[in-house]
């Protein structure tokens, strides 16, 4: 158990209630989950607060002692003059330090404001130049950099709150909501997640190849495939494919963020290419296989606590660029059929593997 009873803040104060910054997609916020779990065990005297969109509270919702604030950066607190404002408001929720989990313009801002409120601010070190040296296209440096998570928790050890990682004790499963029940029927199969989209297409396995990977399992008969997505065209996609292949349901539209957060935390595997799905899965410790594309799992947001050999990645020795970025969005020429070298039999074998 770990305590702060020395742990002061800039002001002299001791340090009894942490705001913890992360704007941003949602599986960078999802990823903030474990880290924050294991701080609330470790020090249950702290409050945390988290600064981000309303949209995600049912993500913390089993967190003791765990809030989030609204951050309304298109709205009341956009621009300087709305940071200013927002800086103000989270002074009088009597911050006594600061996570900054995020590093970028903004929260530079809310950092100077802080500052003069006598507010104690530390800041990630997100490794732009490890991540640089390991998305060039010559001098490569190929190895695995620290993970995100592993970065989060160092802010909070930057404040006074060392953690380790490995407790972390992953939640029950939440109970399964009537509307999710309706939809997806009762638990008499294994159940599969399949997230197949991302922000870029370079993060997406072919829609023909993704196909004969619902074929083969599909057709299996002791497996319920479920569809997660988001948008008209994926609805469009998914209804498609619910049409096309047995034992196959699309939740695309039909449920609130609470209810697929309950649905997939029943899940027994989750299929998700390089995006906020595994993250969200892997917070329910849900088996986790991932499909790469022009990124990796070097650059540091492999799903939390999930093995290194459920991530299937393009072959490499044809593709030697690959990690091109970050995020997937640089595609070299020559680069966009990457997914191509992963052949879906590979796929359909790592899930019943893991199922």
């Amino acid at each position: 158990m770990g305590s702060s009873e020395e742990l002061l803040a800039d002001n002299g104060k001791k340090v009894q209630h942490i705001l913890a910054i992360r704007f941003s997609a949602m599986g960078d916020v999802a990823m903030t989950v474990p880290v924050l779990s294991i701080l609330m065990d470790t020090y249950p005297e702290l409050t945390v607060t988290v600064l981000t969109k309303n949209f995600f509270i049912p993500l913390f919702s089993h967190l003791p002692n765990v809030s989030v604030y609204d951050a309304d950066l298109k709205g009341v607190h956009s621009g300087v003059l709305g940071l200013g404002t927002l800086a103000t408001e989270l002074r009088d929720e009597e911050i006594d330090a600061v996570a900054d989990l995020h590093d970028v313009l903004r929260t530079n801002v809310l950092k100077s404001l802080f500052y003069f409120y006598g507010i104690k601010f530390k800041q990630i070190d997100k490794g732009r130049a490890e991540k640089k040296a390991l998305t060039r296209d010559n001098n490569k440096e190929f190895r695995q950099l620290k993970s995100t998570h592993q970065r989060y928790a160092d802010v909070f050890e930057a404040l006074g709150f060392p953690l380790d990682l490995s407790g972390y004790k992953i939640p029950p499963k939440r109970k399964l909501l009537s509307k999710v029940l309706d939809i997806v029927g009762k638990q008499s199969q294994k159940w599969l997640g399949i997230a197949p989209f991302a922000q870029h297409g370079s993060k997406c396995y072919p829609t023909d190849l993704m196909e004969e990977v619902l074929a083969g399992l599909s057709s299996r008969g002791d497996i319920k495939i479920i569809l997660f997505g988001g948008g008209d065209t994926e609805k469009e996609q998914l209804e498609n494919w619910e049409q096309k292949f047995k034992n196959t349901k699309s939740v695309v539209g039909k449920l609130r963020f609470s209810e697929e957060l309950s649905l997939i935390s029943n899940l027994d595997t989750m299929l998700s290419m390089d995006s906020g799905n595994a993250h969200l899965a892997a917070i329910f410790g849900v088996s986790v296989v991932s499909i790469w594309g022009v990124t990796h799992p070097y650059t540091g947001f492999k799903a939390f606590n999930q093995p290194i050999e459920n991530c299937i990645l393009p072959d490499l020795d044809q593709y030697p660029k690959i990690p091109t970025s970050v995020y997937g969005n640089k595609v070299p020429e020559g680069y966009d059929e990457v997914m191509r070298s992963i052949p879906p039999e590979k796929v359909v074998q790592k899930i019943l593997e893991n199922l």
